[in-house]
């Protein structure tokens, strides 16, 4: 189940796991300045509250420096989390604007040298990334390229640009490219982008050789997507 911002909190995953168990969970992202700072820490140490029942976890950072990606990464061992990911595809104004999220895009020394710290504190946990297609224009392969150098442990892609927000639809076939730059490094890669249901996943991932399939908004209209046993249209509104 992919990380979404004000969404994938403990309560919220509680409920998904009520339903049907994803194969992994991630956490909302969270500010690693934020996390860095006296102020910050207290406010945001409950996003990176978590069940035992959720294994494997991942916490999600995002931020613009290295040395805080560090610090944040250690921070995730001592939590007992099963993975970091490091979020370099959020579209946000207020993001983008500090190089954070989608911005790293445009900044592919910077965005290198984050994977490096974060595997530096990881203590050998898995530092994965979630990113996008290019920012203002397609840019798959080479900024995929990129990515590859330092060997995250996965990249989980989402088929749209910065600029192209949610508004068309995912351009699976940029998925499947970067998918044979992936095979060929040896790095697992995950597609995201307008999956809907769990046999469109599947079908998804076969045709463009993916690794894993992760879903967002089509968990709000159906909170057993991870069951493919279960028909949601015979749910009761009380179920509901």
């Amino acid at each position: 189940m992919a990380p979404m911002a004000d969404v994938t909190d403990v309560a919220f995953r509680q409920i998904i796991l009520s339903c049907a168990r994803p194969d992994v969970l991630f956490t909302e992202f969270v500010s690693c300045d934020g996390l860095c700072s006296e102020k910050g820490r207290p406010k945001l140490m409950p996003h990176l509250k978590f069940g035992e029942n959720e294994r494997p976890i991942v916490a999600q950072f995002f931020g613009a420096n290295p040395e805080n990606f560090y610090k944040c990464a250690q921070l995730a061992v001592k939590l007992g989390f099963d993975g970091i990911d490091i979020n370099m595809g959020c579209p946000s104004g207020k993001i983008v604007k500090h190089d954070s999220g989608a911005g790293l895009i445009l900044n592919p020394e910077l965005a290198k040298e984050i994977i490096r710290e974060t595997k530096r504190g990881a203590g050998g946990l898995p530092v994965s990334v979630k990113t996008r297609i290019g920012y203002n224009k397609i840019i798959t392969e080479e900024w995929v390229s990129h990515l590859i150098e330092v060997e995250p442990a996965s990249i989980i892609l989402h088929g749209r640009t910065m600029k192209e927000m949610s508004k068309v639809p995912a351009h699976w076939d940029e998925i499947g490219k970067a998918a044979v730059l992936c095979q060929k490094a040896g790095i697992p890669i995950i597609g995201n982008g307008d999956i809907m249901t769990y046999a469109e996943g599947l079908e998804k991932a076969k045709q463009y050789g993916l690794d894993g399939i992760m879903v967002g908004r089509a968990i709000f209209f159906n909170p057993w997507f991870f069951d493919p046993t279960i028909d949601p249209t015979i749910k009761t509104p009380e179920e509901r």
